[in-house]
């Protein structure tokens, strides 16, 4: 990579990114926008976005460098289905969206459990906010069931974040569920991922009034 190149890479992307795909193309509306929120390096949403047409993929980061290095990657590899990134912090109660086609799903990598649990908090009620009946929440990572972990290699990966941050940490599913059905997102299904991680599909309940 060249000094003038924004674009970062993540090497879990390319580890993941086909079996993540996989579910995708199973859970997702056959139509309309996918918001990814905290698209991070921009990786998943260059690879996704042609392999989910013709939905949308709309990438976003609260980062200002995963901003550049997203921007960068959908320079390199420009697909006419990917918007450009936004500015979008979970956390905060406005998510100002831009002109992009109605959003039908949205998709959260890897974000949580390196984010404190307001972001979670923050998740879930954006997604009340935006989705449609009928919508669909994904959500991928490691959790825990019960507060327990499901190997080893989760906890000392759990150990690892809380020690570069007390407010991150491998979440329990248990509490997520409870959390997303208190905004009306209902758990649809899980879906055992390489190394340890799930998919977790919610979707919002068709009357959310």
């Amino acid at each position: 990579m060249n000094n003038s190149d924004a674009r970062q890479y993540a090497p879990a992307t390319e580890r993941n990114r086909e079996a993540i795909l996989e579910v995708l193309l199973e859970v997702l509306p056959p139509t309309g926008t996918v918001l990814e929120v905290s698209s991070g390096t921009g990786e998943h949403a260059v690879f996704f976005a042609p392999r989910l047409q013709p939905r949308k993929w709309l990438p976003s980061d609260p980062n200002p460098l995963a901003l550049a290095s997203i921007n960068a990657w959908r320079s390199h590899t420009f697909t006419e289905n990917l918007y450009p990134p936004i500015a979008l912090d979970a956390c905060q109660p406005v998510w100002e969206l831009g002109n992009v086609e109605p959003i039908s799903a949205i998709a959260n990598i890897n974000m949580i459990h390196i984010a404190p649990w307001e972001a979670c908090l923050g998740l879930m009620a954006g997604a009340r906010r935006i989705l449609p009946p009928g919508g669909i929440l994904y959500l991928y990572g490691p959790f825990t069931h019960g507060r327990k972990h499901t190997s080893p290699s989760n906890v000392a990966f759990d150990e690892s974040l809380r020690s570069q941050n007390p407010h991150w940490g491998v979440r329990d599913l248990e509490k997520v569920t409870e959390v997303a059905k208190s905004q009306q997102l209902t758990l649809v299904k899980t879906v055992a991922m390489p190394a340890n991680n799930l998919s977790v599909i919610f979707q919002l309940e068709t009357s959310t009034t």
